[in-house]
């Protein structure tokens, strides 16, 4: 019997492929297992994730609006929509949420889903600020400093 490492190297190759080829195999019988029941394969989580928060967006609940205006911000499992960012950041802004006013105020400093607006962006800012919320004092002093939305901008 040869136990040259190249023959058990061969060997394993061989069966490596063919469990490969069984693992396709499996993979094709359950996709037309799915299609002869007429289900549809199992949800993706990212797509129940965001089945669910939008479902509680709806609801009105600020911090499920406020994470829908960050992926759309982001392009975070949905395509990137500064509009559809502006449209949730400002329902839960309506609502008090620090984080979602601090957002729509950096959306309005920089144009992003809406026209610029510096009135507006420390409008924003401020009531973040007044939160407490220590990134919305910052952008608050920053657009103080560089003359942006009041006291001589």
């Amino acid at each position: 019997m040869d136990h040259s490492s190249g023959k058990l190297s061969l060997r394993a190759g061989h069966i490596m492929e063919k469990v490969s080829l069984m693992k396709y195999g499996l993979l094709l019988f359950m996709v037309q297992v799915f299609a002869c029941f007429g289900c549809n394969p199992p949800q993706k989580d990212s797509d129940v994730q965001l089945s669910t928060l939008l479902g509680n967006a709806n609801k009105g609940d600020a911090a499920a609006q406020f994470n829908l205006g960050v992926m759309y911000d982001e392009g975070d499992g949905v395509p990137e929509d500064d509009a559809e960012a502006v449209k949730w950041y400002r329902k839960a802004a309506d609502q008090g949420l620090a984080e979602a006013q601090s957002n729509l105020g950096l959306m309005y400093a920089n144009g992003k889903g809406v026209p610029e607006d510096d009135a507006e962006a420390v409008k924003w800012y401020r009531e973040a600020a007044d939160q407490g919320l220590a990134g919305a004092q910052t952008n608050l002093g920053l657009m103080y400093a560089n003359g942006r939305g009041g006291c001589g901008g």
